[in-house]
């Protein structure tokens, strides 16, 4: 019985370790997305009308 918790604790944790790496991999890449494109807007303001 012990045994099966142990195993399911483990599998959640393994779960719970992967979800959190795709959510900073996630986070990251939106991130950089951002900055390049706000850095695009700020290298052609001269150009925007409003």
């Amino acid at each position: 019985m012990e045994e099966k918790v142990y195993k399911t604790m483990g599998g959640t944790g393994a779960m719970n370790i992967a979800i959190g790496v795709i959510a900073i991999v996630v986070g990251v890449v939106s991130g950089i997305l951002l900055i390049i494109g706000g850095a695009k807007l700020l290298a052609h303001k001269s150009k925007l009308l409003f």
